[in-house]
């Protein structure tokens, strides 16, 4: 049987959507509620998947960071160079800035810092989440 430890983190962030028809072509924000779904087979010395407050460290930080209260935009954005600028803070992506590729942009740093990460899921609205996760 495999444990599984789920931590939620909440962040603001604001994006819009290149090649796309719809209200999301237009720059707007989202109060996003990730959650971060860890798993492994046996337990550490501690009895733990891992310890709630390094997920919330090592994957809090990066968001903090990098797109807390950020506009999220690909890299030929035009509104880019307006709002660098302007000295907003800008996080550039290489895909849009969907939710599916946020969750997978936040699926690579969570694996890159050593955790056991086996899904995100980011709600970005209380009805809707993308998630992202690599099968076994």
């Amino acid at each position: 049987m495999k444990y599984k430890i789920v931590r939620k983190i909440h962040f603001c962030y604001g994006h819009r959507l290149m090649d796309y028809d719809g209200k999301c072509a237009h720059a707007h924000g989202h109060n996003g509620i990730l959650e971060i779904e860890l798993s492994a087979e046996e337990l550490d010395d501690r009895g733990m998947v891992c310890d709630f407050g390094d997920v919330k460290e090592q994957v809090g930080s990066f968001i903090d960071e990098k797109i807390d209260h950020r506009m999220l935009l690909r890299g030929d954005d035009p509104l880019v160079p307006v709002l660098k600028e302007m000295g907003e803070k800008v996080f550039i992506m290489k895909e849009n800035p969907t939710a599916e590729n946020i969750a997978k942009l936040i699926f690579g740093e969570a694996r890159s810092r050593g955790l056991p990460v086996v899904a995100i899921r980011l709600w970005e609205t209380p009805h809707a989440f993308a998630e992202y996760r690599e099968e076994d």
